[in-house]
């Protein structure tokens, strides 16, 4: 049988890496082979280390639960259009040089369409 920390481990991953729309908690006992009481007792250990979120959910006449993760992994896609990736002078870059982050305006530019993009995505929910 496989350490509780261990699965704990496992179910984290597991809704981190899921969509969206989040996963059902009966999805996650089913996916890590362990009964419903300790599925829903991971669900709760997770919640209450503040890794999860949990929201209430009828789903087939049945209520249960939709687990969230509070981070999601990071992505290599997220930093993917970044200008200091191509800059010619990213090798003289640095902060407190004549050519610095501070003070690019491609950077800024590229933070400035982050910043719309993110409050665009959260104004719509």
């Amino acid at each position: 049988m496989p350490k509780r920390s261990d699965l704990e481990h496992r179910a984290l991953s597991f809704i981190a890496n899921h969509s969206e729309e989040g996963v059902l908690q009966s999805d996650l006992w089913r996916s890590l082979d362990a009964s419903s009481r300790e599925g829903s007792r991971i669900a709760l250990k997770l919640e209450n280390k503040g890794l999860i979120r949990r929201e209430r959910e009828l789903f087939e006449g049945r209520w249960t639960y939709r687990l969230f993760p509070m981070r999601r992994p990071a992505s290599i896609n997220s930093i993917i259009d970044c200008p200091c990736l191509s800059c010619p002078e990213s090798i003289r870059c640095g902060a407190y040089g004549a050519i610095s982050p501070n003070v690019c305006e491609k950077l800024t530019e590229w933070l400035a369409g982050l910043a719309q993009a993110g409050a665009g995505v959260q104004g719509d929910s």
